[in-house]
Formats: structure tokens, C-alpha cells, sequence
């Protein structure tokens, strides 16, 4: 009685003390990407943008080049959003994009 005691205190440990397999969920954020290209000779401050009836906030504009890393990049919320792009107070680029989640988008201005 006492050996079958002890057998079921030591399944009853071992049972208790494993916690199993543990899994993690790491996700990635909830955002897309805008990077702003472009003649850097043209642009050679910061440009404007707006997006949607967010606040304005100001953007390096980068040269395309397919052997360079991406460029600087500005979070959005996922979804429908008109950009406008202002470059010393003319309006340079407006358009209607649709962005999904870890979505980068180009934005070429002319």
C-alpha cells in the first residue's frame, strides 16, 4: 500500500511540476509603410504630408534605386487613405491608397 502510496505521489509530482509545451504569439504591428521617392535635387527639403485628416508631418524624400535599402520609412494605420504630398506650398502629389497591414508603399513624386 505504501509502494502504490508513493508511485501515485510521484505520478502526481511529475504531472503537476511539467508545464507542457508553451507557445508564443509574437505578431507583427498593426501598421503599414509610406517612403517617399523622388529627385533629390528637386526636393532637397523635407516635403509635407497629410493623410487623410491626420496632422501633417514632414518626409526625407530618397532617390529609387533598386540596389539601396529602403529608404525612410513613416507608419499608417492600415486601411483607405487620401495622401497629399506639399513641397513649399504647392501641392506635388494627392492620391486615394489602399495599405494593408506591414504593407510598404512607394509614393513616387514627379
Amino acid at each position: 500500500m505504501k509502494k502504490l502510496m508513493g508511485i501515485l505521489m510521484l505520478v502526481a509530482f511529475v504531472a503537476t511540476s511539467c508545464t507542457g509545451v508553451k507557445t508564443s504569439v509574437g505578431g507583427k504591428e498593426d501598421q503599414g509603410f509610406l517612403e517617399f521617392v523622388g529627385d533629390t535635387k528637386k526636393y532637397k527639403d523635407k516635403v509635407e504630408v497629410v493623410v487623410g485628416d491626420r496632422s501633417p508631418f514632414f518626409a526625407k524624400v530618397k532617390k529609387d534605386k533598386r540596389s539601396r535599402v529602403k529608404g525612410d520609412l513613416y507608419a499608417i494605420p492600415p486601411g483607405k487613405h487620401v495622401v497629399s504630398v506639399r513641397y513649399q506650398g504647392q501641392q506635388v502629389y494627392s492620391k486615394q491608397i489602399f495599405i494593408s497591414a506591414q504593407e510598404t508603399r512607394k509614393i513616387e513624386l514627379p
